[in-house]
């Protein structure tokens, strides 16, 4: 039986998943494949810590050179995450002649284009099925599986660690400090959790998802980006009253003017299949023009789950469908049209709004006036009891609004006139309410 030795960078948590997925499935992938395929060079900068899964004599050193001048190895994985050390092993990789395999979403948002030009001048791919849900096979389906498709839109819980607090708060009514607290104790949540929790996780697999999606390049500096870190009970319980339940959405959109591509929380009506998603899973739905509504979900992280897509991606090299897709598509961002991105302030959206005032008449008119006049037609608004006093006495009571769609641009000034308003107390809440493509709705 042929042989295929694979090299491997970065032995933590993920790596020391792939080594675990090839020692339990092993038997199975060499049936399938009539080859053998084996970890035979693995770096790590550490070689002296404790390892959960052990690996054979002489496999593991801090000697990426090892790998590298190895003419045997043709496959080489990267996973030690970040942009800097990661992207330089990668070009090393590439020149070597090596196949790159990688779980990096930071790195290929970051500068994918540009590798996938060196890969291309080298005649090497790099395979990145992980970089994106953890070991649901979003990659493969859009690039593929929808490449009949012209896609319109997609709208993805994408992050793990932020669903996980979100359903903390929605569910039992923990507030945000405590459910990310409750989320590391958990393990999922990282000690420092500022990427995923500030959208910036999310962002960074929205960047490549949506150029992939669309088959235009989408820089990572065009996306709009907001995280659940300023996301109170009190709006959580507001919008479940209301009906809707609060994610923290990746969308992209083809629109009149423009591909829309946007991070932020947003309420979604708990008829809509996304707001099922719970704890730590992830789901991504996907509107094409032929297929319609498709919906992928699973486990987005985690060492097996992840592991399971980057052995997917060694297989899929070995076989040569990854160097064909790679090579033949004009999806990724080096090949493909530059996006125009329709800016923020031009989408339309349904709007929430909290607004904390004093309880005096015409507080209301003068809040209708200026919506009224920034062209904001309200679906409901409801002035809700207060319990809080200012120091001359009166009441500050919250002042909970929805409105139909209506421009962004407008709702902020709206906002922020607003906010200048000597009877309102605190900078107004803003959350947009997102309806999914006509199919949902």
């Amino acid at each position: 039986m042929k042989e295929i030795p694979i090299g491997l960078v970065g032995y933590g948590t993920i790596g020391q998943g792939v080594a675990a997925v090839l020692a339990m499935n092993g038997e199975e992938i060499s049936r399938k494949l009539n080859a053998k395929v084996y970890l035979k060079h693995v770096v790590e900068k550490d070689i002296d810590r404790p390892f959960d899964v052990p690996l054979a004599q002489g496999v593991l050193s801090n000697d990426l050179d090892r790998l590298l001048n190895d003419p045997t190895v043709e496959i080489g994985i990267e996973l030690i995450g970040g942009t800097t050390i990661a992207k330089q092993i990668v070009e090393k990789m590439l020149k070597a002649g090596k196949h790159v395999v990688t779980a990096n979403k930071a790195l290929l948002a970051h500068h994918g284009k540009e590798l996938f030009q060196l890969a291309r001048k080298h005649n090497r791919c790099i395979a990145f099925e992980a970089s994106c849900g953890g070991g649901i096979p979003l990659i493969e389906s859009i690039r593929r599986g929808l490449i009949a498709n012209d896609v319109q839109a997609m709208y993805g819980i994408v992050n793990g660690t932020c669903n996980y607090i979100l359903t903390a708060m929605i569910r039992e009514g923990k507030d945000y400090a405590v459910a990310l607290k409750e989320a590391q104790i958990a393990g999922f949540a990282e000690a420092n959790p500022s990427l995923d929790v500030n959208g910036t996780d999310s962002a960074h697999k929205l960047t490549i998802l949506s150029s992939l999606a669309f088959g235009q390049d989408i820089p990572f500096e065009c996306i709009h980006i907001e995280g659940i870190d300023t996301i109170s009970i009190e709006d959580v319980r507001y919008g479940n009253e209301l009906g809707y339940v609060l994610k923290l959405l990746a969308i992209g959109i083809k629109e009149q003017g423009g591909v829309s591509v946007r991070v932020h929380p947003a309420f979604i009506s708990k008829h809509d299949p996304l707001s099922l998603v719970s704890g730590p899973f992830n789901a991504v739905s996907v509107y094409g023009n032929a297929v319609g509504h498709t919906m992928f979900y699973g486990r987005g992280a985690g060492r097996m789950p992840t592991a399971s897509a980057v052995v997917s991606d060694v297989i899929d090299i070995i076989l040569g469908n990854a160097g064909r897709t790679f090579n033949e598509l004009a999806v990724l961002p080096d090949v493909a049209p530059k996006a125009d991105i329709k800016p923020m302030e031009e989408i339309s959206s349904r709007y929430y709004l909290r607004l904390m005032v004093i309880d005096r008449p015409g507080v209301l008119a003068k809040l209708t006036e200026i919506f009224g006049r920034f062209n904001m037609s309200i679906s409901a608004i409801t002035q809700r009891e207060g319990s809080v006093y200012d120091a001359r006495g009166e009441a500050i009571v919250p002042v909970v609004v929805l409105t139909h769609r209506a421009r962004e641009g407008n709702v902020q000034s709206a906002i922020r006139e607003i906010a200048g308003l000597e009877v309102c107390t605190q900078e107004p809440i803003c959350i947009r309410v997102v309806d999914e493509h006509p199919e949902w709705q």
